[in-house]
């Protein structure tokens, strides 16, 4: 197990790399030029523009723009906005309201996509089962705009459960509530699909018969047996949803007013700020990679038939 972790660690750097290396390049590919940009209408002063792209260090070329933001990324710096604030500040203010979102949003399409799956799964071909398709299907076909309009409409503004939207400077989990929900609406869809599907396959497997057969309690059946071996599909996709979740966050961010990191990266993008966007789409791309490392070690624990070398 040890020699794997660090083979797959090692295997990181390179996909890190080539990630970082391009959404670089692309975001200095951006129309629009950052520093005039700072002028808004206004003409700029060419010496003081000169003056402040050398301060950015855009005043060199691409590429010796590229080995400066990569040696100074090693080092934990990673760079500075327009208006002079350093990333690293930026994304401690954006990424803990993220997280927490998306956290909830997580543990929401878990237990409640589990929950439906199972129940549907071990139901196949009834009204139950059948009701699940169809609303799962629904789900998964609304845009999430609509879906946060209609969630915002109905149960914030008619019902009066929520609040419409996240007050910025007083921001408390209870206002994450919807948000969450609609964030995690459709990942929740697709993690009762995937749960309903293996568990009704499973259902069919002679390690199930045998264990039914040996008049082992339903519990132990449907927990141990059952479900631990149906939810290896179901941990693949929730390991990459993680971090989908965090860069997918940027629609649902909007409509309910939540500053985190879709707020954050979408001002970013409208201003050009290049060196913003790569910063918070370096952490994003590390969330994924140890997330994607996490499913893998989780595979041997649901299923002791996995060994890795």
């Amino acid at each position: 197990m040890g020699r794997y972790v660090a083979r797959r660690l090692l295997q990181m750097i390179p996909v890190f790399l080539g990630t970082v290396t391009i959404i670089f390049f692309m975001t200095r590919l951006l129309p629009g030029d950052p520093a005039a940009a700072m002028w808004g209408d206004k003409a700029a002063d060419p010496a003081q523009l000169a003056a402040f792209r050398h301060q950015m260090g855009l005043d060199v070329s691409k590429w010796q723009q590229y080995l400066n933001y990569m040696g100074d990324l090693f080092t934990g710096d990673f760079g500075m906005t327009m208006s002079g604030r350093k990333v690293t500040d930026v994304i401690g203010e954006a990424f803990p309201v993220t997280i927490r979102l998306a956290l909830m949003a997580f543990v929401f399409e878990l237990v409640v996509g589990v929950a439906i799956g199972l129940l549907a799964g071990l139901r196949r071909g009834k009204a139950f089962d059948k009701s699940t398709l169809v609303l799962t299907l629904l789900l998964i076909s609304i845009p999430v705009p609509v879906l946060g309009f209609i969630f915002q409409n109905v149960f914030a503004i008619q019902l009066g459960w929520v609040t419409p939207t996240v007050q910025a400077q007083h921001m408390t989990l209870d206002q994450l509530i919807l948000p969450a929900v609609v964030l995690g609406s459709i990942s929740l869809a697709y993690v009762a699909r995937l749960t309903r599907t293996s568990v009704a396959e499973n259902l069919k497997a002679d390690y199930m018969r045998t264990a039914i057969a040996k008049g082992l309690p339903r519990r132990k059946v449907i927990g141990t047996h059952l479900l631990r071996n149906s939810m290896i599909p179901v941990v693949t996709f929730l390991g990459t949803d993680l971090g989908a979740l965090m860069g997918g966050a940027i629609v649902t961010e909007g409509i309910f007013n939540v500053q985190g990191v879709g707020n954050a990266l979408y001002h970013a993008i409208g201003r050009s700020e290049g060196a913003t966007v790569s910063g918070f789409v370096v952490v994003l791309v590390l969330v994924f990679l140890f997330a994607s490392l996490l499913v893998d070690l989780l595979y041997a624990v649901l299923d002791p038939r996995i060994r890795y070398a």
